[in-house]
């Protein structure tokens, strides 16, 4: 639409118009006919996106916390010992959860902007007898990328349960749920996924679901209780109707438009494409002369890049840019907030997305005074998409 800003934030992102269609349609009844096939559908297609063909599907109508409080809830029991591999804001917030469910939480951290080593994380986990560890994929707080396979597979071997909060990772980063042995994946429907806010999206492996079916204590949350929400997810595949709560007709309509393009555009080269746009947006901030959050190239996310603001420039920044045609989040990490401000590049955002929005940058820059090479980061991203 012509005078429109180009929404290039960590989430919500730009939203494809088949997408919208389903969501703008005719809402249907919960038990229609219709709505049962698309219901069961999207179920099926999540397994594939999650790469979890053994798993459960959840899809609840709520935010991508109440993704973390479902994983939570059900799994954990007052008394259970949790590890958070802490990468920032939201492993904070995952410790938090875990906590206020019973768990006693210790933390494997690292400096903002880095992560634990493989070594770190095993050394962790080898200090208690840990019934979950918790892993943030993509910390969009510090654009810092976990190591999920590695981290994961250690967790199996000392038979603890890896929960992955994949919010900002799913169908963006590469997530070989089973074949990583992760036995939660979890995220949100705004991200990668590429639906409007609404949906918490879960995908629980056995392991998970056998420990679930093992409590001793029922599950503290109402809302959020597998009890409730299994029978109906059973039932939608099976293409039979069931009830719990009204389930958001119109954004699972649209979750089944989406999912049904990630797998037309075919997983690896999804996970590419990220990869592609990343460096790209990562090569121009270089040029420019940005500095990043995350301290090195291998801990840095492929959906999200998080520059840092050059000397004498602040968060004014984010208003010239916007001026220029592109809507940017400002920081979240309580310690360097005002030191940096995000970028989102996941989901549908094409490479046409990414050059406007280096521009915008760049006439941003220009706004606020700064000194650089007009064009040195649309050629860098060029060059890099290009190459």
């Amino acid at each position: 639409m012509k005078g429109r800003k180009l929404l290039m934030i960590p989430g919500p992102i730009e939203f494809d118009p088949a997408v919208m269609e389903a969501m703008g349609a005719a809402t249907t009844s919960h038990v229609a006919p219709e709505f049962v096939e698309v219901f069961g559908q999207a179920l099926e297609r999540m397994r594939q996106v999650w790469l979890a063909p053994d798993g459960q599907p959840f899809v609840v109508a709520g935010s991508g916390t109440l993704a973390m409080d479902m994983a939570v809830a059900n799994l954990i029991e007052p008394g259970d010992r949790a590890l958070v591999v802490n990468t920032g804001y939201f492993s904070d917030r995952m410790a938090a959860i875990l906590a206020r469910y019973g768990a006693e939480v210790d933390h494997v951290r690292a400096a903002v902007g880095d992560r634990p080593s493989t070594e770190e994380v095993e050394a962790a986990l080898g200090q208690a007898n840990y019934k979950v560890m918790a892993i943030t994929h993509v910390d969009t707080s510090t654009a810092v990328l976990a190591d999920v396979e590695n981290w994961a597979k250690l967790s199996c071997q000392w038979e603890t349960l890896t929960i992955v909060d994949g919010v900002c990772s799913v169908a963006g980063e590469e997530l070989q749920q089973q074949a990583w042995c992760v036995d939660v994946a979890l995220t949100a429907s705004q991200k990668a996924v590429g639906v409007p806010p609404g949906l918490a999206l879960l995908v629980a492996g056995p392991r998970a679901m056998e420990t679930f079916r093992r409590r001793r204590r029922p599950v503290a949350n109402y809302y959020a209780d597998w009890n409730s929400w299994l029978p109906v997810m059973e039932a939608y595949e099976a293409r039979r109707t069931s009830y719990f709560g009204t389930p958001a007709v119109n954004l699972v309509a649209a979750l089944n438009v989406s999912l049904g393009q990630i797998l037309a555009e075919g997983l690896e080269a999804r996970f590419e494409r990220h990869r592609r746009m990343s460096r790209a947006v990562k090569a121009a901030v270089s040029a420019l002369g940005l500095g990043q959050v995350p301290v090195r190239d291998e801990v840095a996310a492929h959906t999200l890049t998080a520059p840092r603001y050059p000397d004498g420039v602040d968060s004014s920044l984010l208003g010239h840019v916007k001026a220029a045609g592109a809507i940017l989040a400002g920081g979240l990490h309580p310690e360097i907030k005002g030191e940096y401000f995000r970028i989102g590049h996941m989901g549908v955002t094409s490479f046409g997305d990414v050059l406007a929005t280096i521009g915008a940058l760049e006439q941003g820059l220009m706004g606020v005074g700064y000194d650089f090479e007009p064009g040195a980061g649309l050629a860098a991203a060029q060059a890099f998409l290009l190459d």
